[in-house]
């Protein structure tokens, strides 16, 4: 299984459970905030759009931190010359919905955000962003492997934050359209019935109606739709 394939066996299995780290809230005030952009939820009922419309009003990533964290998910799905990658399906921006929305998690991604910047610093003198691909993956490969046998909680909070970014990236991505449209899923389609098999009719010694038969198991009328008198009859 190559990584791409690995990566979408995360979000169809247990991708929710990256959601449940939680962490101190650390203080935003007098930080600049970036606009979130303003999107149609169509089929919502009203209480539904009220809280989105609250949620699109609120701020949670400032300029800085947007521009970190889609490195670090472009590093975590990149684009190649035959998928798309995180930041074509704009994953910053359901991140940052996410983290407005459940507002424990945004302690676990600010501060995992500031760590990946120490560390950055510390080692290569620059911030994460700035520092090259290489000492990008460097850092990652540090933090992306974590021992299933080791409790969450008694993980290091750098390893718990780059799976919490890994799920929500991956769960971004393939909720998304182009998502979607890569893992191939056609959702409810329409089939073609051709009744209960002959075998299973003659082994309950039954048989269609041939009138109600052409009526109702004939395919070429399947876009037909169906008609009564006002006897009841098709």
């Amino acid at each position: 299984m190559d990584r791409r394939k690995s990566l979408k066996s995360i979000v169809l299995g247990s991708v929710a459970g990256g959601l449940a780290i939680h962490g101190c809230k650390p203080s935003t005030e007098g930080t600049e905030l970036t606009e979130a952009p303003k999107i149609t939820y169509p089929g919502r009922v009203p209480q539904e759009l009220e809280q989105i419309t609250e949620l699109q009003d609120e701020q949670f990533l400032n300029p800085h931190e947007v521009e970190t964290l889609t490195v670090l998910c472009d590093l975590i799905l990149p684009a190649t010359q035959e998928y798309k990658g995180a930041s074509d399906a704009d994953v910053v921006g359901f991140i940052e919905f996410m983290g407005k929305d459940v507002e424990t998690l945004q302690p676990d991604i600010r501060g995992g955000l500031m760590w990946l910047d120490h560390k950055s610093n510390t080692e290569h003198g620059v911030e994460f962003k700035d520092a090259t691909e290489e000492q990008q993956k460097a850092i990652l490969d540090g933090i992306a492997y974590y021992d299933p046998e080791v409790p969450g909680n008694e993980r290091p909070f750098e390893v718990n934050f780059f799976s919490l970014v890994r799920n929500l990236t991956m769960t971004g991505f393939y909720t998304s359209k182009i998502g979607i449209e890569e893992i191939g899923y056609k959702g409810n389609q329409p089939n073609v019935w051709d009744g209960v098999p002959q075998d299973v009719l003659d082994q309950h010694g039954v048989a269609y109606d041939e009138e109600w038969l052409a009526k109702c198991v004939d395919q070429s009328k399947r876009g037909v739709i169906a008609e009564w008198d006002e006897d009841g009859n098709l």
